[in-house]
């Protein structure tokens, strides 16, 4: 039995942000999610098993929502006393063998995992590490004091990989902080194998650090436009729901839902660039449980889409066709809303409206008709 820890309770301070990096968003997702599914993929982990601060389960489950794993626990005040808290979590379970990974570092590169388990036949622990190839001096603020001999050193990754009982021990027996679980092991003269690392393994902790790994990413994603447009009519006795804000006016939108049309409109065009038919295929108006329903929970839905499929929104627009009521005074709340639901940065969204100089029904003030595009990041 394989089991790995996610390790997800640090702060993270050189960050530099209100939110630990591991909660910054990577292309659209958690990077620790991000790092959870290249822990599982392959499929060598029976158990995954979070760590994080105290007080942050539910957090870290909403994030991991869809994967397998147990329910994470909370680690303590240092990197150390969080390992040993998710061995003892793990300890019922008895597994061979763990893996220790952060959960700021999202890219495990291919065959990895596999060499680290194939190292443990002969070690009680391995780890990814790679040769140092700059030039390494030791100074102050006064300047250089030496340079250090680079030759043997090694930059130590994650996931670290280790018999489970030997780590455990060494924990146990640790009577000072180490810099990672392998050097728990170099103090009991336990042999750690190197394997080796890779420059993609790139551990956050500078916001250029995640600029990086996106960058790394991107290559993998392909461009999609979508576009969506609906009409809708305007009647009395009902509420006027623009991209899900009420807007005061003396008639409102007929329709099955809440008739947003703004809402619909992005829905359709998240839909088709994605390649999954439009907002009815998803939710029929024949069905009476979407009887006047929230247009909120539909663009949740085609957001959770993107995600689903790996992929990113790149931006939206959507534009409002009407003659009254005036759309400028509402539309920053629009968009506030819109990036709300989406999960997104507001910058990323855009609203506004224009009219048909009194021609046709939008014209005649018979309804009001919306259309909306969007560009999405998909993986190929």
């Amino acid at each position: 039995m394989i089991a790995a820890l996610l390790m997800a309770a640090g702060r993270g301070e050189r960050f530099g942000a209100p939110e630990p990096k591991q909660y910054a968003l990577l292309l659209g997702r958690p990077v620790l999610r991000v790092a959870a599914e290249a822990l599982l993929e392959g499929g060598h982990i029976s158990h995954l098993q979070p760590v994080c601060a105290a007080g942050e389960e539910g957090r870290i489950a909403a994030m991991l929502e869809g994967l397998p794993h147990l329910p994470p626990v909370a680690g303590g005040a240092t990197r150390q006393a969080s390992v040993k808290a998710g061995l003892a979590a793990l300890a019922s379970l008895a597994p061979n063998v763990v893996l220790v990974h952060d959960a700021a570092r999202p890219i495990i590169p291919p065959g990895t995992i596999a060499a680290l388990l194939a190292a443990l036949a002969q070690s009680s622990g391995a780890i990814p590490a790679q040769p140092v190839s700059d030039t390494l001096k030791r100074g102050s603020a006064d300047g250089i004091e030496e340079t250090v001999p680079r030759a043997g050193l090694f930059r130590a990754q994650t996931p670290q990989a280790f018999r489970f009982a030997t780590l455990r021990d060494a924990h146990d027996a640790a009577t000072a902080e180490a810099t990672d679980d392998a050097q728990l092991l170099e103090w009991r003269g336990e042999r750690v194998a190197l394997i080796p690392g890779h420059e993609s393994n790139i551990k956050i902790t500078f916001p250029e650090d995640l600029t990086r790994v996106e960058a790394s990413l991107l290559p993998r994603l392909m461009p999609r436009i979508g576009t969506g447009f609906d009409v809708h009519r305007l009647v009395e006795g009902r509420p006027l729901v623009l991209c899900g804000i009420t807007v005061p006016h003396t008639l409102g939108l007929e329709g099955h839902s809440d008739a947003d049309v703004g809402i619909h409109a992005l829905c359709d065009a998240i839909y088709g660039a994605l390649a999954e038919g439009d907002i009815g295929r998803h939710f029929p108006p024949s069905q009476m449980k979407w009887k006047d329903a929230d247009s909120a929970q539909f663009l949740i839905h085609a957001a959770g889409r993107i995600a689903a499929r790996g992929g990113m929104l790149v931006n939206a627009d959507v534009t409002l066709i009407c003659e009254q009521p005036k759309i400028g005074p509402h539309a920053q709340a629009m968009m506030v809303r819109l990036a709300e639901l989406m999960g997104v940065e507001v910058k990323r969204v855009g609203v506004k409206a224009t009219t048909t100089e009194r021609l046709g029904f939008t014209g005649r003030g018979e309804g009001i008709a919306a259309q909306a595009a969007v560009s999405l990041l998909i993986p190929d």
